[in-house]
């Protein structure tokens, strides 16, 4: 970190013992053992000068000066203009697909797209971002390959990245809602509503959907924080200014401040995730409240 930060070839121990001080990086991680007080045993350490701050949400400045919380405030909006269609598009059309095979479980059909989702499964997502950006931008011409901007026009940048982010993301979740959708059709309640009378459509998406919610709130649990986060990967080949890309140049630079931040609100992202799928399962399940 001493020697990028320093942006010198050959830099002498003095200077990186110097830049560790600076950076408050020359004392102890989380006891100082040396302090002769017990309040300096605790707080005279790295964790509580550089971390427990963050718990107020101060995020500080970055190694080259910058304020973080004015850089994740400008740059969450890229990001969730990205995640957030790909969130709505990839969980409508995973659900529906794995609906529509439920009427043809053990058919041809419904073989067909299991290997079809095994096989974009086994594919790598750089791949789907390469050949898009080939076929799309450079072959048609139709998007542009990488590049954001704020004006009105700025959707011909997300439509790309956001048909790549589903595409590369429809098997496996296609096979999750599957599984899902599968272990409910072969209930006792299901069997009822067909015996009604009632219509495949209104058996499907009126009774097992409304039934398989608690394991599907749980799946969607896991994307919350990506919602701010941004997708490291998407946004760094397309060029989205997000907070993807902002945590890869963080950490290609050892901005050790900005790593540390993203890190703490992800993980504040992931809890209040957790928290609200608990408070979805007693909306979804009224027993649960039971």
């Amino acid at each position: 970190m001493a020697h990028m930060q320093l942006g010198s070839k050959y830099v002498t121990e003095e200077a990186i013992t110097e830049w560790k001080k600076s950076k408050g990086y020359e004392k102890p991680l989380f006891f100082n053992t040396q302090s002769n007080t017990l309040n300096g045993y605790l707080t005279d350490t790295i964790f509580f000068n550089n971390s427990i701050k963050l718990f107020t949400f101060d995020f500080g400045q970055s190694d080259q000066g910058r304020d973080i919380g004015a850089d994740i405030y400008e740059r969450m909006w890229p990001s969730l203009a990205i995640a957030l269609p790909t969130f709505i598009l990839g969980l409508f059309v995973n659900i529906c697909l794995s609906l529509l095979v439920t009427i043809f479980y053990r058919t041809k059909f419904d073989t067909s797209l299991v290997i079809g989702a095994i096989i974009l499964m086994s594919i790598s997502g750089l791949f789907y971002i390469i050949l898009g950006q080939y076929l799309f931008a450079k072959v048609w011409q139709w998007l542009p390959v990488s590049g954001y901007s704020p004006s009105e026009d700025f959707w011909k940048f997300l439509i790309l990245p956001v048909i790549i982010s589903v595409v590369s993301g429809l098997g496996g979740g296609f096979r999750w809602y599957r599984t899902i959708f599968l272990e409910e059709i072969e209930k006792d309640y299901i069997k009822v509503a067909r015996s009604k009378g009632l219509g495949e459509i209104e058996v499907l998406f009126k009774h097992l959907l409304k039934n398989a919610m608690l394991p599907i709130l749980t799946g969607v649990v896991v994307i919350i924080p990506l919602l701010f986060m941004g997708s490291l990967i998407t946004e760094a080949f397309f060029s989205i200014p997000g907070l993807g890309s902002y945590t890869i140049d963080a950490i290609y630079t050892q901005d050790f401040s900005i790593v540390r931040t993203m890190v703490f609100f992800g993980s504040v992202l992931y809890i209040i995730g957790l928290i609200l799928t608990d408070i979805a399962y007693a909306w979804a399940d009224p027993r649960i409240r039971l």
